[in-house]
């Protein structure tokens, strides 16, 4: 299952959501000019590397150029490749609008940061010696996931479903698409060392508890947790065989 948008409209121009997305590309755009070498040498500079964060290791004076607990805000900004920035920019998109609103502009840009610190320090307080870098807004967004799926559980998902050669779109209720999401990542986290390179299934968890933990003390008074939906769940909209 793909999400690609939901059917949960909002009644705010989402200006924090958009600058995120805007920074994001923006950031990854100077990485790409940098070419291979100079954006690996960008990584190690601004990713957060865990032995560095925890005092267990050093960079080379001419690569520190930030003190080392500031890498662990700066890395949400970057990312490894166009598809881990379009993949986590189309979830900020689509999840990202609603839980603004229920917060607010300010209260949501605090949100999304802590819930990127505490998805950082999952990872790296699990593998504290790892000198890879970790780097993406992953975790952050993994935070606005897991807010939404308290505020919007019964809202309904566009998701793009695949099997083999038949695709279609169907609504599916929140609940499902944000919970086989979270199962997906638990499981991934389990079954893969928190210290080798590659995705970092561990700040994904971290980043969505601590969404689910931090959305009633950041939601605006008045807004309810478990909303419920505005559209039927389930719905096909189309079909496609192999050819279109």
């Amino acid at each position: 299952m793909f999400p690609i948008s939901d059917d949960n409209p909002t009644r705010i121009t989402p200006v924090v959501t958009w600058t995120l997305i805007g920074l994001c590309v923006v950031v990854f755009i100077w990485q790409f000019s940098l070419g291979t070498r100079e954006g690996h040498l960008a990584a190690l500079s601004y990713g957060m590397i865990p032995a560095r964060v925890f005092g267990l290791a050093r960079l080379p004076e001419d690569l520190a150029h930030i003190p080392p607990f500031l890498t662990v805000v700066t890395s949400m900004f970057m990312h490894g490749g166009w598809l881990h920035l379009g993949g986590n920019m189309l979830y900020l998109w689509i999840f990202g609008d609603n839980v603004e609103e229920s917060m607010g502009h300010g209260r949501y840009l605090v949100f999304y940061l802590l819930c990127g610190v505490a998805a950082a320090l999952t990872q790296g307080l699990l593998a504290p010696g790892s000198k890879i870098p970790m780097v993406g807004a992953s975790g952050a967004i993994s935070g606005v996931l897991g807010a939404y799926l308290l505020l919007h559980p019964f809202a309904t998902v566009r998701v793009l479903l695949i099997l083999i050669v038949f695709i279609t779109l169907i609504h599916v209720p929140a609940l499902l698409v944000l919970g086989f999401w979270f199962a997906g990542q638990l499981f991934s986290a389990a079954a893969t060392p928190a210290g080798q390179p590659g995705v970092a299934f561990w700040a994904h968890v971290g980043g969505f508890v601590a969404g689910m933990a931090l959305v009633p003390f950041f939601k605006q008074a008045g807004v309810p947790l478990l909303q419920r939906a505005r559209s039927r769940p389930f719905e096909v909209e189309r079909r496609r065989g192999p050819w279109g």
